[in-house]
């Protein structure tokens, strides 16, 4: 049980995707305008990372080494397609939220490399535990950057009004401001790990 516990640790703080590793920054810094996207498109990553990574880790030894990526992302690619199926039935706020990014899901290097770095190497239930740490590393980042962009952008957080009007920057919602963010996020992680 310690060593699952060492490799959910590993995903959320040492090998976090967003603030250490810098790994799957298109939907990070896209989908992070407010909270709710962001812990939406988190959750939603994880979901593929946790299946993908249980199902690689089963087959592994039955993928010759030629197709093995191709293998991977038809993997990955099932999963992705599960998923969009389920927000566009139950939720459809969240479907057209995210958008594009969910089927961009299929090629986030997050869940790719994971399966070629981890899975594919460890049992079933290793590779469930290490889905389940990057993904809520993934999730905490994202809905972190989110919170903050909301913040500072709309004077909210998941929808609930926090600061008056004239506390907003709207630079915060924009494109820059996800860079901006980011990289003080990024800092205050690395000052914090030291």
């Amino acid at each position: 049980m310690a060593n699952y516990i060492k490799i959910i640790k590993n995903g959320i703080i040492d090998e976090n995707p967003t603030f250490v590793l810098l790994l799957g920054m298109c939907p990070t810094l896209a989908t992070t305008t407010s909270a709710i996207n962001g812990l939406s498109m988190g959750l939603a990553t994880m979901f593929v990372l946790i299946c993908s990574n249980f199902v690689i880790s089963l087959i592994k030894n039955l993928t010759p080494d030629k197709v093995r990526i191709p293998v991977f992302v038809v993997v990955i690619a099932a999963f992705v397609t599960v998923l969009q199926m389920l927000l566009k039935a139950y939720l459809p706020s969240v479907d057209n939220a995210l958008g594009l990014y969910i089927p961009l899901i299929v090629v986030n290097c997050i869940i790719l490399g994971r399966a070629e770095a981890y899975a594919c190497k460890h049992d079933a239930i290793s590779s469930i535990f290490d889905g389940v740490g990057i993904g809520l590393g993934f999730t905490f980042a994202l809905t972190l950057l989110g919170v903050v962009r909301e913040l500072l952008g709309a004077g909210s957080a998941f929808g609930f009004t926090l600061l008056p009007e004239t506390c907003n920057t709207l630079l915060f919602i924009l494109p820059p401001g996800a860079f901006i963010t980011l990289g003080y996020l990024i800092a205050v992680v690395n000052k914090l790990k030291k």
